[in-house]
């Protein structure tokens, strides 16, 4: 297997202030535990920048034109209480857009078998015309829907195993049948969406997890609902919204995970991957706020990736 990581410096000067759970030691400290030589096979990728076009393809142009007039010159801008701008935030958010495209034209060119991208902010809460929960752009619907206009892809999937429901995510495919959207996600838990009956036209599934769910319900209801829905998608590409949040350590939720169930869902869609779509998957950066757990289940996570 080879498996792209995409980083770049200047994820780390998105300065969120002292304090807030979503700031630059995430990446650092998942950039040190991709340096052990079990990793040297990465092919690691510097992110490069994103263009408003790319933006464009999910967000409107007032959207792009808010954040870049909202963006200080010094210190930090609060676009609501947990959505914070500084000085570094375009470069930031521009590059994360910039890496999960790049990482869609090197894929789908047969370059790398899949990616992952460490980038920040995150942004599966970032609706068409909204910013909030972290997210400024949303990443990976930008990845899906430049995957279906420049390659015309008729079925592309995006898992979300975020403890946090991917409303922004929800939001853009809601009437769009050839993009399946699939969470899991505990409720109740911010955002308060996600329920069941959001089903869009039949492509979004939520599947809530109850506060204190273990491995052992996560990897059933994965089963039952999720893995089963892949198989009948058919997707020709596989994105996921990697979230680690899920974690027993994790500081915002309260779901029982530990890196272990990260490997076992990692390596069941890249089972499906293999099987429909010649094993193409880019994962993508989201929650994780805890940075030992989020360390360890990144490491679990692209190891299984690299086919270790």
């Amino acid at each position: 297997m080879t498996t792209l990581y995409y980083s770049h410096p200047d994820f780390l000067f998105h300065d969120t202030g002292a304090g807030h759970p979503e700031c630059a030691n995430r990446l650092t400290s998942i950039a040190k535990a991709l340096e052990a030589p079990e990793f040297s096979r990465l092919v690691r990728e510097a992110a490069p920048p994103g263009a408003e076009e790319q933006i464009r393809l999910i967000h409107s142009q007032s959207h792009i034109d808010t954040i870049l007039n909202a963006l200080p010159e010094q210190g930090h801008h609060y676009l609501d209480n947990d959505t914070v701008l500084s000085p570094g935030s375009q470069k930031a958010a521009f590059r994360a857009v910039g890496a999960v495209c790049n990482a869609v034209d090197k894929i789908l060119a047969g370059e790398a078998d899949n990616a992952f991208c460490a980038v920040r902010p995150p942004g599966h809460h970032a609706k068409p015309d909204l910013a909030m929960g972290f997210c400024v752009f949303n990443n990976i619907a930008i990845a899906a829907q430049y995957a279906r206009r420049h390659y015309q892809l008729a079925r592309v999937a995006i898992v979300d195993f975020d403890v946090h429901h991917g409303n922004g995510t929800q939001a853009a495919f809601y009437n769009e049948a050839d993009v399946l959207y699939a969470s899991s996600h505990e409720m109740p838990n911010y955002p308060g969406t996600g329920y069941p009956t959001e089903t869009g036209l039949g492509n979004i599934i939520n599947v809530p997890l109850a506060a204190g769910e273990s491995g052992l319900a996560f990897r059933k209801k994965y089963r039952a609902i999720i893995l089963p829905a892949l198989k009948k998608f058919k997707p020709e590409l596989l994105l996921i919204s990697a979230g680690f949040d899920a974690h027993k350590d994790d500081p915002l939720a309260s779901i029982r995970l530990v890196e272990e169930d990260y490997q076992w869902l990692t390596q069941e869609l890249m089972d499906i991957a293999g099987r429909y779509c010649k094993g193409r998957i880019i994962s993508i950066l989201e929650g994780g706020y805890n940075l030992r757990a989020l360390a360890a289940s990144v490491a679990i996570h692209v190891k299984t990736l690299l086919g270790n």
